[in-house]
C-alpha cells in the first residue's frame, strides 16, 4: 500500500512538472510567434501621378485593391505579405483585363515602401517604388520631397532663404530632412519652367511629412503639390507608430516566470515530505 501511495504520488508530482513547464513553453513560443507576425510584413502605400491614367481602379493578383483612385490621391500604409506581386492599374469600371500598368513588385519584410503610379501617353506607364525611412528623429520632425510631375524638370525645395533640397529630378525622392517643429512656408520651384508652387505646412515632433509634386507644369491636370504626414516609427515593425500595429498589449514574461517558479518549489518540498514520510515508515 506505502508503495502505491509513493507511486501516485510521484506521478501526480511528474504531470506537475510537466504542466508548468508546456505553460512556460506555450507562452515563449506564443511571444515568438507574435514576434514573427510582427517583422514578417512589409508595409505599402500607393500615390496616384499620372496626369494621363484619371480615375482608376487597382488590382493586386487579380483581386481588386483600390477603386475611384483619383488623381493626386495617397493611401495609408497598408501590409502586405513579402514576395513579388503582380499589381495591375485600369481606368475605372473597365476592370483588370483593360489594365494599363501590369507589372510586378517584390517587397522584403519589415520594409516600408511608397509606390506611385507614373507616366504618361507619350511616355508609358509604370510603377515606381521607393524605400521609406519613418524612424523618428527624437523631438524634431522628418521632411522628404518626392519629384513625381513629367515636365517640371529638377526642382527646387526652400523655406524663406534656406534651400533645403535642390536639383531633384524626376522619379527621384529627396534625402530626408530633419527640421525644428513649427509652421513652415515652403516653396517648391522648378527653374526651366519658371514654375513656383507654394505650400504651407505643419510639422509636428516625431512625424514624417511627405511632400509630392504631381501633374504638369505646362497642361492638365496642373501641377500641384500633395502633402501626407504619419507619425514617426521609434522601431520597426510591432513598436509606435507601426502602420498596422499587433492587436492589444503582449503579455509581460513576469507574472508567469514568477508561477513557474512557485511551482517548481512546491514541487520540490512536496517530494522532500514524500521522502521523509517514507523514510520515517521504514
Amino acid at each position: 500500500m506505502m508503495r502505491v501511495r509513493l507511486f501516485f504520488a510521484t506521478l501526480v508530482l511528474r504531470v506537475f512538472l510537466v504542466c508548468a513547464l508546456l505553460s512556460c513553453f506555450g507562452f515563449f513560443s506564443s511571444m515568438q510567434i507574435g514576434a514573427v507576425h510582427a517583422q514578417g510584413m512589409a508595409f505599402v502605400r500607393i500615390i496616384h501621378a499620372s496626369p494621363d491614367i484619371g480615375t482608376a481602379d487597382v488590382f493586386v493578383e487579380g483581386s481588386t485593391l483600390l477603386t475611384n483612385f483619383e488623381f493626386g490621391t495617397v493611401t495609408n500604409y497598408v501590409q502586405v505579405p513579402p514576395g513579388t506581386h503582380k499589381v495591375q492599374v485600369a481606368l475605372i469600371g473597365k476592370g483588370v483585363g483593360a489594365s494599363i500598368i501590369s507589372q510586378n513588385l517584390t517587397v522584403d519584410a519589415g520594409v516600408v515602401y511608397t509606390v506611385a503610379a507614373l507616366g504618361t501617353k507619350a511616355s508609358g506607364f509604370s510603377l515606381e517604388g521607393f524605400l521609406d525611412d519613418n524612424g523618428i528623429a527624437a523631438g524634431k520632425a522628418k521632411v522628404r520631397v518626392y519629384q513625381l510631375s513629367p515636365d517640371a524638370g529638377s526642382v527646387n525645395v526652400a523655406t524663406g532663404n534656406n534651400t533645403l533640397v535642390s536639383g531633384l529630378t524626376y522619379k527621384q525622392a529627396s534625402d530626408y530632412v530633419t527640421v525644428p517643429q513649427g509652421s513652415y512656408s515652403l516653396q517648391v520651384s522648378a527653374p526651366q519652367n519658371n514654375t513656383t508652387l507654394p505650400a504651407s505646412l505643419s510639422l509636428k515632433a516625431n512625424t514624417v511629412t511627405s511632400v509630392f509634386t504631381v501633374g504638369r507644369s505646362m497642361g492638365t491636370p496642373s501641377i500641384r503639390l500633395v502633402d501626407a504626414q504619419v507619425k514617426g516609427v521609434p522601431g520597426m515593425p510591432g513598436t509606435g507608430s507601426d502602420p498596422n500595429p499587433l492587436p492589444g498589449p503582449q503579455p509581460s514574461p513576469t507574472p508567469w516566470l514568477i508561477a513557474v517558479f512557485a511551482l517548481f518549489v512546491l514541487a520540490a518540498c512536496a517530494g522532500m515530505l514524500v521522502r521523509r514520510t517514507h523514510a520515517a515508515r521504514q
